[in-house]
């Protein structure tokens, strides 16, 4: 049996750690990156099942990777949760395209 691949790309690398740890528990197969500018090549070589993507990065945004990601026709249907301490990140999100959406509200 294939382990599902979940892309999980976040700038922050405690961020990308902790979801790491947590989904690697569920039995996929985790693809951490925290480079956004990466997440093209990724698709392409890994092929993966959803993506975890953060809103906030640095030069290319979570929103605009999405946006690439629904334009084009072998990933605009592909299943993205986007993640976000923005107040605004959920509309932000689902005006791109995201399939779902979790506030990065971790602390308690």
């Amino acid at each position: 049996m294939n382990k599902k691949k979940i892309l999980i790309c976040d700038d922050d690398e405690g961020i990308l750690d902790m979801l790491e740890l947590i989904l690697e528990d569920t039995g996929h197969q985790i693809i951490a990156e925290k480079d956004s500018l990466k997440v093209k090549t990724i698709l392409e070589d890994q092929n993966p099942d959803l993506i975890v993507l953060d809103l906030w990065m640095p030069v290319l945004s979570g929103d605009q990777v999405l946006r690439s990601l629904r334009a084009k026709e072998a990933t605009k249907n592909l299943p993205v949760i986007v993640i976000s301490a923005s107040r605004d990140g959920q509309e932000i999100a689902f005006d791109a395209g995201a399939t779902d959406f979790y506030s990065k509200a971790f602390q308690s």
